[in-house]
């Protein structure tokens, strides 16, 4: 491996520096409103790029260039329902969350249902966030987990030991900003990261165009192509084939909508915006951010194409066997000294963006949903949130270190935990927006019924051996109607109260 004392050196500066900023730029927090919800005084740029580096995990950055290295640009069209549900978040969902006084992403649906239903969605969330964020940790803590190898010192330690080591780092960090400047620490240091990550996605494309990569063989191998609408020459194609242009179009916006309008982790920064407006402009800028994103990260997978001249994965010859090996190899071994320290810190600021917004949204989902709605117990002392953030940064690094001994597969089947679970969160939100009639009853019996059904979809290939009933880009969706659809049936069934 070549990382040099150059590379580590740059990588402990920045880890070092970004723990500092973000501890600076949270300011003092006197309550709960400055910890959770930054006084709602956040600029609407920097609320902006922040959810831009909330959603880009380490394996956003990672695996997509090996996405475009081995199919195409098809997954842009997802950008295209990014983007379209946006612009529906911002003109339905933030004028009804103006309404009220939003603690969290659930107090809507106790103003709207009732409190079971605000603590039931946001039990949901913290399970939901706990496991896939994990996962994401323990990504992350594999290139540090590869540098700590080549250290001396550190030989006669264990692989075991040496991811704990990684995973306490890159969650202690995290930890350090997180809970000295709440969430608007979190979203300057988010700020800060996304140029980070950006900026080293952009060496990586200079170099490469520097050594001579070209698009002509990706577009010579029809790697460019952008839309879809091959279904196969059937119906059940739709459903079924990968990244059709309404597949991911329609995925991609309910997709969205759900982790963008329902998710607590985007949900608190659009909170501490000054106004609605400000909120608006946020949300509908992240996703054109976004969709310049991904592109430059699929330029870079057919450069690489272009750079390995079209190598495959199965190839003897191959210093790769898996698409997500395809990117590190090229910055491990080919970028110059100091570069690939640059770029292996933007991996871990695109990770860290997202765990430390995990912890600070777990937190105040906790206090905020759970603690303050007991009678009685509405203070919320602002050292108890801080505890409440120690004690979710130690869970996601204990659920990070489940992950060690787990093959790569097992991981795959958690990070799809998510769109399990939102199409029946959204389309609770959906009944509460759009249903003047629908009571808690028919939120909780939708709620729960969509979660049991895309628990039962998503595992059905795993349990019979057949193939998938419908691709993931399907289950928010199919998710989302199931909700709607069980809670309009509940309206029949007789209720013994309300």
């Amino acid at each position: 491996m070549d990382i040099s004392n150059i590379d580590i050196a740059v990588i402990i500066v920045y880890l070092i520096a970004i723990a500092v900023f973000g501890s600076l730029m949270g300011g003092t927090q006197k309550s709960t409103n400055d910890y959770f919800l930054g006084g709602r005084n956040v600029a609407w740029w920097a609320v902006a790029f922040s959810i831009v580096a909330a959603e880009t995990s380490s394996l956003t950055f990672i695996s997509i260039p090996g996405l475009a290295y081995l199919t195409n640009l098809n997954f842009l069209q997802l950008t295209l329902g990014f983007v379209a549900a946006r612009i529906i978040i911002a003109w339905v969902f933030l004028p009804a969350y103006a309404k009220g006084k939003m603690e969290t992403a659930y107090t809507f649906l106790e103003h709207r249902f009732g409190l079971r239903t605000r603590k039931l969605a946001s039990a949901i969330f913290m399970l939901t966030r706990i496991a896939a964020d994990g996962v994401r940790l323990f990504s992350t803590a594999i290139p540090l987990a590869l540098i700590f190898k080549t250290i001396p010192a550190l030989s006669g330690w264990s692989t075991v030991h040496i991811y704990i080591a990684s995973i306490i780092v890159i969650g202690a960090v995290s930890l350090i900003y997180t809970y000295t400047g709440g969430i608007k620490g979190v979203i300057w240091a988010d700020v800060v990261q996304m140029f980070i990550y950006i900026g080293g996605a952009l060496l990586a494309l200079f170099v490469l165009l520097d050594d001579g990569a070209t698009l002509t063989p990706a577009i010579e191998a029809g790697k460019t192509a952008l839309f879809n609408f091959d279904i196969g020459g059937a119906f059940s194609g739709i459903f079924t084939r990968p990244y059709t242009f309404w597949g991911a179009f329609i995925g991609g916006a309910f997709l969205s909508m759900a982790s963008h309008g329902t998710d607590q982790l985007i949900v608190q920064r659009l909170l501490t915006t000054k106004n609605l407006k400000d909120g608006q402009k946020a949300i509908i800028s992240s996703g054109v951010i976004v969709m310049g994103q991904f592109t430059l990260f699929l330029f870079i997978g057919l450069l690489l194409y272009s750079y390995y001249g079209g190598m495959a994965l199965t190839d003897t010859a191959a210093p790769f066997h898996k698409a997500d090996e395809i990117f590190p190899y090229f910055i491990i071994h080919t970028l110059p000294t100091g570069a690939r320290g640059l770029i292996i810190a933007g991996l871990f600021a695109a990770a860290m963006s997202t765990l430390a917004g995990s912890m600070s949204s777990l937190s105040s989902a906790f206090i905020m949903d759970f603690r303050s709605s007991r009678k009685g117990d509405n203070k919320n002392p602002l050292h108890t949130s801080r505890k409440v953030t120690m004690l979710a940064a130690a869970i996601l690094m204990g659920i990070a270190m489940l992950f060690i001994p787990l093959s790569h597969s097992v991981v795959e089947v958690a990070l799809g935990i998510a769109s399990i679970t939102y199409g029946g969160l959204l389309g609770t939100f959906l009944m509460g927006l759009l249903s003047k009639t629908a009571r808690e009853r028919n939120a909780l019996a939708g709620f729960t019924g969509a979660v049991l059904v895309m628990l039962v979809v998503s595992l059905y290939p795993l349990f019979t051996g057949q193939p998938a009933l419908m691709h993931w880009t399907w289950y928010v969706f199919t998710g989302t109607l199931v909700a709607l659809t069980i809670g309009k049936i509940t309206d029949w069934i007789p209720a013994a109260s309300e």
